[in-house]
Formats: structure tokens, C-alpha cells, sequence
């Protein structure tokens, strides 16, 4: 049920953090693992990672919000894969502000990425999913779909839309066989935010504030993504799935 064997899988923004580790994951699950980001370098790197752990991984080059680029690349791997039967979009930028000194090119750079991108690959690799009656998708949310902090509030628009997004195509496909949810991350160690960890009074917030009094591990997001991109969930279509510790949960 919970196999991902023969199954292609096209992870956004995966050449490190928390879309690395989910390529992992759905790669040792058994599916043929395709990361996305826009630097070779940094792909070709991701690449021996996964081969280290015994996952066959392949890359792809292309910016989510270039629709010519989208639409090529995304060609490319079905004529080469015979189709992309999961797709997870997570890549994704931040740009902390407060809304009052944040500049419009600001605002839209967050969400032509985390929102837009989201929208335009998706709709380059539904089209195959469709003729095929079959896929699965499945968009990175945040717990920022929810709540909002001071500085975040391009990300926090960007992350609201998403999670509505994931609603919104989960109605237009369920009748193709398209299951469409989401993952909601709590605070997880990453390269991105190790920085916040090592900043004791926000160290000490966070611990404080979510009742598992820690920071994620990115390999506790690895459960939740498979259960999503597999048979498990046929019938699960629309949601978010937080995995945050509690902290949702908690006032």
C-alpha cells in the first residue's frame, strides 16, 4: 500500500534541505527520483548524495516561474520517463520584512515562486496525469498557511494561497484520479535555519512555544510524503497534514 515502485517522482526545489530529504524518502519508497533546482552545480551534488544512500536520481534544470522553461523541461521528462505520476512543489523562497518598509519587487519575487511556480508546473504536469488517470500532488505549505509573525507577511500571503491552491485543484482533478493535498512543516533544522537555532532567545521561544519542546528532524516530514504520494491515500484529497510538533494545536 505503501510502495512507490515504479512510480516517477519530480521534486521542486530539491537540491538540499527539506526537498532533498522528501526525494530521499519517496526514492528509498521505491520511486524513480527526478530533482529540480536552478543550479547544476548544486544538482549534481544533491545527485551523489541520494546515490551515497543507494537512490537512482536524476535532475532537472528549470526556474518554477518560467513558463518556457517549465514547459520544456517538463516535456522532456515525459517523452524520457513514459510520465510523472508525483509531483511535489517545494520550491520556495523567503524574503523577511516588515509589509510597511517591503518594496513591491519584494512582495512578488516571494510569491511568483512559492505560489505562482507552484501553479505553473503543476499545470504543465497535470496535463499528463489526466490522460493517464493518475497522479499524485503534493504542494509544501507551511505553518505559515495558517498563522502569521512580524517580517513574514510575503511568505505567509504566499503560503495561505498555497494551501487554498491545493483545495482548489483537488476539486478541478479528483475525477481524473488526482489526489491533491498538502504539507504543512513545523520549524525543522535545516541550512536555511540554523541560523534561528543557534539565535538563543528564538531557540527558546520555539522550544517553549511547541509542545514537543523541539525542533523538527526533515526526516520526520519523510512518513507524511510518502503516505501522500502513494496508494494509502486514494481517498484523501484537499487536505494539509501539519507536521509541527503540536505547535498548531497549542495557545
Amino acid at each position: 500500500m505503501f510502495s512507490l515502485q515504479s512510480k516517477t517522482a519530480l521534486i521542486t526545489g530539491s537540491s538540499r534541505g527539506l526537498g532533498l530529504t522528501i526525494a530521499q524518502g519517496l526514492g528509498k519508497a521505491g520511486a524513480k527520483i527526478i530533482l529540480n533546482g536552478r543550479n547544476e552545480e548544486s544538482l549534481a551534488e544533491a545527485r551523489k548524495i541520494c546515490a551515497k544512500n543507494g537512490i537512482a536520481a536524476y535532475y532537472s534544470i528549470f526556474d518554477v516561474f518560467d513558463e518556457k522553461q517549465v514547459s520544456d523541461q517538463i516535456g522532456r521528462i515525459e517523452r524520457e520517463s513514459g510520465g510523472i505520476d508525483i509531483l511535489v512543489n517545494n520550491a520556495g523562497i523567503h524574503k523577511r520584512k516588515l509589509l510597511v518598509d517591503m518594496t513591491l519587487e519584494e512582495w512578488k519575487s516571494v510569491l511568483d515562486i512559492n505560489l505562482t511556480g507552484a501553479f505553473i508546473t503543476t499545470r504543465e504536469v497535470v496535463k499528463g496525469m489526466i490522460q493517464r488517470r493518475y497522479g499524485k500532488i503534493i504542494n509544501i505549505c507551511s505553518l505559515m498557511s495558517e498563522v502569521g509573525r512580524e517580517t513574514t507577511g510575503n511568505y505567509t500571503a504566499s503560503k495561505g494561497g498555497l494551501k487554498m491552491l491545493t483545495k482548489a485543484m483537488a476539486v478541478e482533478w479528483a475525477r481524473f484520479n488526482i489526489q491533491v493535498n498538502g504539507i504543512g512543516p513545523g520549524y525543522f533544522l535545516t541550512e536555511l535555519t540554523k541560523p534561528l537555532a543557534e539565535n538563543p532567545e528564538f531557540n527558546s521561544w520555539l522550544k517553549k512555544r511547541t509542545p514537543a519542546e523541539r525542533w523538527g528532524d526533515p526526516e520526520e516530514l519523510v512518513g507524511t510524503a510518502v503516505f501522500l504520494a502513494s496508494e494509502a491515500s486514494n481517498f484523501v484529497n484537499g487536505q494539509i497534514i501539519y507536521v509541527d510538533g503540536g505547535f498548531l494545536a497549542s495557545v
